[in-house]
């Protein structure tokens, strides 16, 4: 059973019908360089409209702890999700609700996960596109990921999943959560409402229930 996060939600009405759905977690961009960026004070309100048990999580790129635990106090984050090259030093301020992103290029690439035990509360995975922190439909080497859940942490999928290929990403590498964004929308930060429900329609036998 897994817990699901759709990301780079820029609208309410896509946040509510993501967590109408089934959608454990709802995914908040504040990295300036993404399409799908979203200011804290926007996020906040967002936020604040989000049903009870459904989690708040905040994405960033190489900012500056200070500025990630204001973010998170202002828009009422339960987890950070870090997409930088931040350290497992960076990661541990926030530990254990925080989550680290690693871009993955190949099996060599897997030797860093082991640096970030009890550092953080899992590791998401994501396909590597140079200059590009996530988001780009691209879909992961699920291979890759089967090697990496010998880490021992919990392993979070990313990396072009859709409402076509999610249950074969599911089966084959059994991860403790997928992180879905690009392939449920029209444009950068707008869900596709079609696209959300044939995804949730796909992913029902595999959630973990919500209250």
């Amino acid at each position: 059973m897994i817990r699901v996060k759709i990301c780079g939600i820029t609208r309410e009405k896509d946040a509510l019908l993501a967590a109408e759905l089934g959608a454990h977690a709802i995914g908040f961009i504040f990295y300036p360089g993404s399409p799908r960026y979203l200011s804290p004070e926007k996020a906040r309100k967002i936020s604040a409209s989000l049903p009870p048990f459904v989690q708040r999580v905040g994405v960033f790129v190489n900012e500056d702890p200070s500025r990630i635990k204001r973010i998170r106090d202002l828009v009422g984050l339960d987890v950070v999700q870090l997409h930088g090259e931040e350290s497992p030093d960076v990661c541990a301020l926030f530990y254990p609700r925080v989550v680290k992103a690693l871009r993955i290029k190949d099996e060599k690439d897997l030797a860093a996960l082991s640096s970030y035990r009890g550092r953080v509360g899992g590791i998401l995975l994501d396909t590597f596109v140079r200059g590009v922190f996530g988001g780009t439909g691209k879909t992961f080497n699920w291979s890759l990921a089967q090697k990496a859940k010998r880490s021992g942490l919990p392993l979070i999928l990313a990396g072009g999943l859709n409402p076509q290929n999610v249950e074969e990403a599911i089966k084959k590498v059994r991860p403790s959560g997928l992180d879905i964004s690009s392939g449920v929308e029209i444009t950068p930060g707008v869900k596709h409402p079609a696209l959300l429900k044939a995804l949730f329609e796909r992913l029902r036998p595999y959630l973990v229930k919500s209250f």
